[in-house]
């Protein structure tokens, strides 16, 4: 019987490296966990408080196809709140997770056959998830010299015309931001070419010098999208959301009521009073900072002096061609002969990321400690 092509994409590769790190725990073997791209903090206290009360006071049955109103009003509020910038409620739409608001996004925005240009190295899904919709995802290489972000410059190096372009802002694997002249440069660039631009801004309020700049600040036609996985520590609560320009509103309702009827109702209610948590938010900033400063001032040690800025988000991408040129067997024998799990640079760049590893801070600072230590002794 016949099997779709579009189930023809590569594996996420951190799970199977988080797979692996499982398998060596069961057999009673420690692991330092820097691949798993999540908070190893739990939600807010407010947040689960609001969940048991939802849990026993509500019926808890399917909402509006875009959120129930209370979270879109509260979302709006934020981005007045923490950006200074007026978006009305009806433009925010709730998803399924940020997973689910990047797929409507290209569902409403493109159709098989279109081109996208996206960074690399940058987050594998967004190239997975394109595949499997028939889009073709355009990788745009970038390095330090562009601090792994795309440029117009680069971008008028691609070959063929493009239809959209999407860039995220802090960026996994490197952490690396846009600031707002190389923001507002971009949005000129797809605006004169006719381009939809997407921003992922999931990691936002997870930055080190300063806040993020929301595109939201620069152009209502920009599709943007954020999630409570990252700051707000809910990765499994699966709830993200998305600002959805005018002219797409109607094709992002339909497809949601069809893709999803309505996300998570439960995640939706407790997810009101993120907002009102931002003392516990902050202090898991605390620990990251500290995290972040260890790593980048002990790795050079343990000879990896090639880093990426990590201006935000919670992760170090690492060359480590000095010492191999296949980042899958080093992160293998890494975890074997030490202990200390990372991602292969292979999830986040195809043709490069043999050179590469990325490593995550978002556990404890005891743990990255003692995985400089580890790597240290491991690399001499």
């Amino acid at each position: 019987m016949k099997v779709s092509k579009r189930g023809a994409v590569p594996p996420f590769y951190v799970m199977e490296v988080m797979k692996a790190a499982a398998q060596r725990e069961a057999e009673g073997k420690p692991v330092l966990h820097l691949e798993v791209g999540q908070p190893s903090t739990p939600a807010p206290s407010g947040v689960l408080k609001a969940a048991i009360a939802a849990a026993e006071g509500q019926r808890l049955g399917y909402t509006d196809a875009l959120g129930i109103p209370e979270l879109r009003a509260r979302i709006a509020r934020h981005y007045r709140d923490y950006y200074g910038v007026r978006i009305p409620a009806e433009r925010i739409a709730v998803t399924t997770g940020s997973s689910g608001a990047f797929l409507l996004s290209f569902l409403a925005s493109m159709d098989a056959g279109d081109r996208i240009a996206l960074a690399e190295p940058g987050y594998p899904a967004y190239r997975n998830i394109l595949t499997s919709l028939d889009v073709e995802a355009v990788g745009v290489p970038t390095g330090p010299a562009t601090r792994f972000q795309p440029t117009p410059e680069l971008l008028d190096q691609v070959e063929g015309p493009l239809d959209a372009l999407l860039v995220a802002t802090p960026a996994n694997p490197t952490g690396t931001m846009l600031d707002t002249e190389a923001l507002r440069s971009l949005i000129s660039y797809c605006d004169q070419r006719d381009m939809r631009l997407i921003v992922d801004e999931i990691y936002h309020g997870i930055t080190y010098h300063g806040p993020a700049v929301t595109a939201a600040a620069l152009s209502d036609r920009v599709i943007i999208i954020n999630s409570f996985s990252k700051y707000f520590s809910m990765t499994g609560w699966r709830l993200g959301w998305m600002v959805v320009p005018e002219d797409l509103h109607r094709s992002v309702e339909c497809l949601a009521q069809n893709h999803f009827i309505s996300p998570p109702a439960l995640s939706q209610h407790a997810a009101i009073a993120a907002f009102d948590c931002q003392d516990e938010v902050e202090a898991n900033m605390v620990r990251y900072r500290r995290n972040r400063d260890l790593l980048l001032r002990e790795l050079p040690k343990a000879g990896l002096d090639e880093l990426a800025p990590a201006d935000g988000a919670f992760y170090i991408y690492a060359n480590v061609s000095r010492h191999t040129n296949d980042s899958v067997t080093f992160c293998k024998r890494m975890l074997a002969e030490t202990g200390i799990a990372a991602t292969p640079g292979i999830d986040f760049d195809p043709a490069r990321g043999h050179q590469y590893v990325r490593f995550s801070f978002a556990g404890t600072t005891e743990d990255m400690a003692e995985a400089a230590a580890r790597l240290k002794d491991w690399l001499k």
